[in-house]
């Protein structure tokens, strides 16, 4: 403290104070402030003369030691400060006041209370315009405080149980890291990664031996860093790495193979592995957040590749993500925005010429795009809860439609689609035995559900419990786009499953590609096998029904006996369709040829 005059914050005011005088020379605006920095800073300070007795005292001194103006001043400052402290090392303070402005000790001083506690006193020496020293400045500084707020300090900026930078510290070292490469022209890989199935071996080995496999896990990772180069934990069992010189192939292949190797905790062997995900800048041009994000999205799409491996961030790619996350928020507003219709597709028979029922296909009446097919929205909700969201509206708005029309005295069944997600979620019967409670006017039996057979049900005994309960409230399943996934064997023989669809894929082309004609053949003999009804989707023509029936389907729906239509224009549909004469003609046709036989197909 370099201000000339005696400082006498506590009277503040020229003249004589409580403690000393004021040197008019000051201003009184500078006195003023003075005092208001002594009273408001938060550092324990002490003013004494020069043979070290005390004149003041701030209000952070109170606080730390107890101690009042009342009781400290005109008392010695050493006999209440230095209590304790080894005598050589206060005569050293001394000696060194003598040759400097400036100085500081390791001393020990004495609470209120009569406890001491170890701290750091630092002295300032205050001249005045003759160049005297006429006062001094203390500072007291607690070590007990001091280290407390280091170690604070330290939590704040790094983690606890690996040592490593954290995800603050890591956003600032990242800031710095861009701001480094913009001015030398270089490059940066953020990699992120996380390992893989680690809630497994924290269930089955105990958190124990989870925080010791993720500090072994640090540490191995650490030994990969070269030069600059930067570990940070950031999350239970998530990691960053930023790579200042870039990162190869061969970087990141010596990475997965090092978080590869076996990890030995207590006499236990952990087979590690790890996702990563990387970004590189400038190639990614963005702020540390968003490249954060980038090489996190990667991680992600290394976990849907099947783990163990890494993914670059693709920033075509992310463009498609997020026109995908857009659409999929656009659509969930279509169910309360009453957006959604089903259209109705009639089945019939061929062979007897009759309409038996009808699928319930959802469409999207979009405001601004017009009427969208299935095939413009369910792939972005798959695997979303909104997959099932969109299920449950179906159901219950096929019921809704089969009230309506068996009130005009309509009675043909609708086939809902259902995905196996939606099947197999939570008390899907007992849900749809409530929405039954609602419709009672409407047969159970007039209800049909239609499982997507390319999706595959990998819980099968689920599957086949909640099927048994809805055939139990006389609710019939078929497979639909049967021949599609892989699983068409295992469903047909495992599943309670009441009839079989063909896929259209292979009806629309049957009469000119030999393999779908294959194809169309086998279903066929398989569902008599099984002694399963079937039903030919994509008829187009007369010879595709033609062919059909040849095999043995008689069953069947498709273009070329309606397009889906929306509900009111169905039963007018209904009431013309005696007069399609192509078709009953064909029909009439068959009978006569074979007046007592039907295709041979199970019903």
């Amino acid at each position: 403290m370099n201000t000339q005059g005696v400082p006498c914050p506590t009277s503040a005011r020229e003249g004589q104070g409580p403690h000393g005088t004021v040197d008019n020379t000051l201003g009184r605006a500078t006195v003023e402030l003075a005092a208001g920095v002594f009273s408001q800073v938060s550092e324990a300070m002490i003013i004494t003369d020069v043979d070290h007795g005390v004149l003041d005292i701030n209000p952070a001194f109170t606080k730390l030691t107890g101690l009042t103006p009342e009781a400290l001043v005109g008392e010695s400052l050493q006999a209440f400060l230095l209590a304790g402290a080894p005598s050589t090392r206060v005569d050293e303070l001394w000696r060194e006041l003598h040759f400097a402005d400036h100085c500081k000790a390791e001393i020990t001083y004495r609470h209120r209370n009569g406890r001491t506690s170890p701290a750091v006193i630092s002295a300032t020496r205050v001249r005045d315009q003759q160049g005297q020293t006429s006062h001094l400045v203390w500072v007291l500084s607690d070590l007990g405080a001091l280290a407390a707020a280091r170690r604070s300090g330290r939590e704040v900026y790094f983690d606890a149980l690996t040592g490593l930078p954290n995800l603050q510290l890591l956003t600032q070292l990242i800031q710095e890291s861009l701001l480094h490469a913009h001015h030398k022209g270089g490059s940066l890989a953020i990699c992120a990664l996380d390992i893989d199935h680690f809630k497994r071996i924290n269930d089955q080995h105990g958190q124990e031996i989870g925080d010791l496999m993720i500090a072994a896990f640090a540490q191995r990772l650490s030994h990969q860093l070269h030069g600059d180069d930067i570990l940070a934990r950031v999350g239970g069992d998530e990691f960053v790495l930023l790579l200042h010189q870039g990162a190869d192939d061969d970087t990141l292949e010596r990475l997965l193979a090092a978080m590869r190797q076996p990890l030995f905790i207590k006499g236990r062997r952990l087979q590690v592995t790890a996702s990563l995900g990387v970004t590189f800048f400038p190639r990614d041009d963005e702020d540390g957040d968003v490249l954060l994000r980038h090489a996190t999205q990667a991680m992600y799409r290394a976990k849907q590749q099947g783990r163990a491996t890494y993914q670059v961030f693709d920033t075509g790619l992310d463009r498609e993500i997020q026109a995908r996350e857009a659409s999929r928020q656009r659509f969930a507003t279509a169910l309360p925005e009453g957006e959604l219709r089903l259209h109705y597709q009639p089945q019939v028979d061929i062979f007897g010429g009759e309409v038996i029922g009808a699928e319930a296909l959802v469409r999207w009446q979009h405001p601004e795009e017009g009427l969208l097919a299935p095939g413009r929205f369910l792939p972005i909700i798959e695997g979303t809860a909104l997959e099932i969201e969109l299920g449950e509206w179906v159901i219950e708005a096929a019921l809704r439609q089969l009230q309506a029309w068996c009130m005009q005295g309509i009675s043909l069944p609708v086939h809902v689609n259902i995905s196996p997600a939606h099947l197999l979620s939570g008390e899907f019967a007992e849900r749809l035995a409530g929405l039954l409670t609602c419709y009672p006017e409407v047969p159970a039996r007039l209800l049909k559900l239609e499982v997507v057979e390319s999706a595959a049900i990998h819980d099968i005994q689920t599957a086949l419990s909640v099927m048994r309960h809805c055939q139990a409230l006389e609710i019939d399943f078929a497979i639909d786009d049967f021949g599609t996934g892989y699983s068409s064997l295992t469903h047909l023989r495992q599943l309670p499953v009441d009839l079989i669809k063909i896929d259209q894929s292979f009806v629309r082309d049957m009469l000119t590609d030999p393999d779908d004609m294959a194809i169309v053949e086998s279903v066929i003999y398989m569902a008599n096998r099984f002694r399963r009804p079937m039903l030919a989707e994509g008829v187009e023509t007369l010879d595709h029904a033609r062919a059909l029936l040849a095999l043995g389907c008689a069953r069947v729906q498709g273009y070329g006996i309606a397009r889906p239509m929306p509900a009111e224009d169905f039963p007018a549909w209904l009431r013309d369709w005696p007069g399609r004469h192509e078709w009953s003609a064909l029909a009439m046709h068959l009978q006569k040829l074979t007046p007592h036989a039907r295709p041979h197909q199970v019903e």
